[in-house]
């Protein structure tokens, strides 16, 4: 199951998944949400910075890493969605 959230524009967001073909929706631009990442002790951290979250762990296997990235995620799916997103095509002067 896939949750897409639509927003007025018509832009659509989600937590990447291949239950939908999303390249039938229109053009993408996929971004990472997050980081999953092991540290020098072999402990596993979920590093959200990415999506504006915090850093989650340590945990001692990476798939209690990804269970914890995929509830945050999901949780805040919403929230994300209704933040502003850069325009890849929008050339900002410097």
């Amino acid at each position: 199951m896939m949750t897409l959230i639509i927003d007025p524009s018509g832009q659509a967001r989600c937590l990447y998944a291949e239950a939908i073909d999303l390249r039938s929706l229109g053009e993408l631009s996929i971004a990472r949400a997050s980081r999953i990442e092991p540290d020098d002790r072999g402990n596993w951290w979920a590093d959200l910075s990415p999506a504006a979250g915090p850093v989650l762990g340590p945990f001692g296997l990476r798939s209690e890493a990804l269970a914890a990235e995929l509830d945050w995620l999901s949780d805040h799916l919403a929230a994300m969605a209704a933040a502003p997103r850069p325009n890849p095509h929008t050339i900002t002067p410097s």
